[in-house]
């Protein structure tokens, strides 16, 4: 009986089913500074432990988007080893800071299931949900990725696709137990701007660039034990190149909206995102904002804004797609969130 796992293929997915992933994970500080390695992320409340109690919170937590990265590769061998693309997310809530000496543990419960066209990949859409060793849940999204077949001829499932919200409340959100910005120090944050400085539709170019190399993307993805083979093995794709992890693009793009956004500390909603062109080594990483929506909050001092963060490897920015609708050569993530910031 063969002992290793090939992974899961899209026939091997049952709608309802839901999959335990191995493999907990105790988040130590040495997260943190790995993550400031790999990424010029300078968000003082996750970089300051001080910062971070003046604002209401026993210690700096892990940042949000370290968090989710974490719980997201627990799923990767029950969900994505044999993906052709990680294609999109809804319905993301931040709902407890993870602190170093927690320990996550994820589950995935399947709630679509769509075969292509062509019959040799699927569609699999999952919400996943990340808990703490008390059992707190501390992360919840859906995400749907395309999936090879490994039976072409296994029959093709019952086309469900589940009805997504286009985007959380305001309302729906989850504010950090006694988070407090009505003290809030500026100077330390690094900017000055508050919620009341943004304009609905306003839009930010962050001007700063990274270039993306293969032995960081890589050091990364197996910081957050990403086992998808299309980040490793050159083999796995047609086109013999490695594909730069979609979570490296979305926190290199955050860490460099910290210029124009460095009051927008913490990430509690995701509404949408599409990983719309692939990154690969060599690619310049760039990113613009556009602020969306705007709402208070009943903690004190807290603002929300819902933004549109959008990586590109080149182009003019604030440009997104073309007039047939479809994303842009050079945009590689378009991604809606929910931030929390000052008043």
């Amino acid at each position: 009986m063969a002992k290793t796992n090939p992974g899961r293929f899209f026939e091997d997915y049952t709608l309802g089913e839901t999959i335990q992933h191995a493999v907990p994970r105790t988040v130590s500080g040495g997260e943190r500074a790995l993550y400031h390695a790999l990424y010029p992320a300078r968000h003082a409340l996750y970089s300051s432990d001080e910062f971070a109690r003046a604002s209401g919170l026993p210690a700096s937590p892990v940042d949000d988007l370290a968090a989710f990265h974490l719980v997201f590769g627990k799923t990767v061998p029950d969900i994505s080893l044999n993906a052709l693309a990680n294609l999109g997310y809804a319905e993301g809530r931040w709902r407890v800071p993870v602190y170093p000496g927690d320990t996550l543990s994820a589950s995935s419960e399947v709630i679509g299931l769509k075969q292509n066209s062509n019959g040799k990949s699927g569609v699999v859409y999952v919400r996943t949900t990340g808990i703490n060793q008390r059992g707190e849940v501390v992360i919840d999204y859906i995400r749907w990725v395309m999936v090879r077949k490994g039976d072409l001829d296994a029959p093709a499932p019952e086309t469900v696709i589940p009805d997504l919200a286009p985007a959380l409340a305001a309302s729906d959100l989850t504010i950090p137990q006694g988070l407090d910005f009505s003290t809030y120090d500026f100077a330390l944050a690094g900017e000055r701007h508050r919620w009341g400085d943004y304009a609905v539709d306003e839009q930010i170019d962050h001007v700063d660039g990274v270039t993306v190399e293969e032995a960081e993307h890589m050091i990364a993805t197996r910081l957050w034990q990403n086992t998808a083979k299309v980040h490793f093995d050159a083999g796995a794709r047609d086109d013999g190149r490695r594909l730069i992890y979609g979570g490296h693009v979305i926190s290199m793009a955050r860490a460099l909206s910290f210029n124009g956004l460095a009051n927008a500390q913490m990430v509690v909603g995701l509404n949408g995102g599409a990983h719309a062109n692939p990154c690969y080594s060599g690619d310049t990483i760039k990113a613009w904002s556009e602020v969306i929506d705007k709402a208070e909050t009943s903690a004190p001092g807290v603002g929300a804004l819902r933004l549109r963060l959008v990586a590109t490897k080149g182009g003019a920015p604030f440009t997104l797609k073309g007039a047939d609708g479809k994303y842009l050569p050079h945009v590689m993530l378009d991604l809606d969130y929910w931030a929390l910031i000052p008043l």
